[in-house]
């Protein structure tokens, strides 16, 4: 058996929780790992021709707790196909599709993935809820902050907001607010042993220890932020039971309004799938607010707050233009370019030249004002930039709009030198009696923008996302 690499004190934690199975768990650490993707609802459905044409390529065969989910062999490249540029699916590990399903969102709602770079449990959520309803993406670090808005705008999600907060900052501002949380907490990551072997040098019996401690900082601050009646899902990729069975039992001792729903495990010696912990948790129905969103609401923002929110929105520094200025100026460009587009309703932000749109959800009065002093990588559905008085179409529209809404579309197959080329960033030749701006698709998929004049369409792919 090939296992000498695993911490001795690991395999004793092991033969310790499986007993007579441990061996045969062990002896998975000799098989491949597992590779997944999930189709995005917002792009494709499972039994779309697009989808056909997919399995068909990749080989792809059902994951049997997520509808969406499919396996794929290790030596296809999903990844590199353009489908996975723009947005038709999300590649993640089979295992992890299993938290999101229990979590079971629904259109309409808000929602809270307190923890959720890079970005496979917020997409996944966001298909769910079908572009109804609110959806608060955070994440902790900064650089996995800015990958989860990329991932989440690739996707065209456009009820989203992505924050860059720690859940004290989150629960200061948020009490009592979200009908479902996700919390795949940090963990010691033992679940992620066969496909990285820098988490096996990384773990030791302190490190869990350490884990726990944190996952348990973290639970104590989305219990302020979830509704009475509302659900929260917890979720680890590790395996011992004192960052995943001993820290639900923590919280409904601390916690006795929260009743335990359910919980699953899947254990890679059983299943086709890296291995994966979800306990599902229901808070209690009641007439008021407890002690600790009591506090965290007198921690919202302040009349100072909400004024220099105010000024953020015009554009500190910046060119006087007002956001209803702003907004008419991108509604004007609409109506000619993108016709079948219709805004939302939430509230318009214009961060210097950048015009974003607030998504909104029944029962949430998301403001500018309560967002004052959060760091926000991703502040919505991000509509354009303004330049000299004109709007520059951003790349996230671009993603979450459908192709018969614009007036221009430029659509080829995968394999066309055209799509290769634009996705290089290079200029496309077209008839010469077209003007303005396109989209640029792969089988109706949108890809990104164009602007076409004298026969030619000038590339406005972002070229930080532009490939050899």
């Amino acid at each position: 058996m090939r296992t000498p690499y695993l911490p001795q004190a690991y395999i004793q934690q092991i033969n310790t929780l499986l007993a007579d199975n441990a061996e045969r768990f062990l002896r998975s650490y000799e098989e491949p790992r597992t590779q997944g993707l999930r189709i995005n609802p917002l792009k494709s459905t499972v039994d779309s021709l697009l989808t056909a044409e997919l399995k068909t390529r990749f080989q792809l065969e059902p994951v049997p707790w997520c509808e969406t989910g499919f396996y794929y062999n290790e030596d296809q490249r999903p990844g590199k196909h353009p489908y996975h540029t723009a947005g038709m699916y999300y590649i993640q590990e089979p295992s992890a599709m299993s938290a999101v399903e229990l979590l079971d969102p629904k259109p309409g709602e808000v929602i809270l993935d307190l923890a959720g770079a890079p970005g496979g449990k917020s997409t996944h959520i966001a298909g769910k809820m079908q572009g109804q309803g609110l959806l608060i993406a955070n994440e902790i670090h900064p650089q996995r902050a800015k990958i989860l808005a990329e991932n989440i705008e690739r996707m065209g999600v456009t009820n989203a907001l992505v924050t860059n907060a720690t859940p004290d900052e989150l629960a200061a501002r948020f009490p009592v607010y979200f009908d479902r949380i996700m919390l795949d907490a940090p963990c010691s990551g033992e679940g992620m042993f066969r496909k990285d072997p820098d988490a096996v040098s990384e773990w030791s019996e302190d490190h869990v220890i350490m884990c726990a401690t944190r996952q348990w900082d973290i639970l104590e601050q989305a219990v302020t932020m979830l509704k009475p009646g509302g659900t929260l899902a917890y979720s680890t990729c590790t395996f011992n039971t004192l960052e995943n069975e001993q820290t639900i039992d923590r919280l409904l001792a601390a916690f006795p309004e929260f009743a335990l729903l359910r919980t699953e495990r899947i254990w890679p010696h059983e299943h086709r799938g890296e291995g994966h912990f979800v306990a599902v948790l229901r808070k209690a129905h009641g007439d008021g607010v407890d002690a600790r969103a009591a506090l965290a609401a007198g921690e919202a923002p302040r009349p100072r707050d909400r004024r220099k929110a105010e000024r953020a929105q015009r554009g500190k520094g910046q060119p006087a233009a007002s956001v209803a200025a702003g907004m008419d100026l991108f509604l004007a460009w609409a109506r000619e370019e993108l016709p079948g587009f219709t805004p939302g309703k939430g509230e318009a932000l214009l961060f210097g030249e950048s015009l974003y749109e607030l998504p909104q959800a029944g029962g949430s009065s998301l403001t500018a004002a309560q967002l004052s002093g959060l760091r926000i990588p991703r502040a919505g559905l991000h509509l354009g930039t303004i330049r000299k008085n004109r709007i520059e179409p951003a790349h996230a529209l671009a993603l979450a709009v459908k192709p018969e809404w614009a007036r221009l579309v430029y659509d080829f197959a995968p394999e066309a030198p055209e799509i290769a080329a634009y996705l290089r960033g290079e200029t496309l030749r077209v008839s010469p009696d077209d003007k303005g701006w396109a989209l640029v698709t792969v089988d109706g998929l949108p890809l990104g923008w164009g602007k076409t004049s004298g026969g030619q369409l000038k590339n406005h792919y972002p070229k930080g996302l532009r490939q050899p």
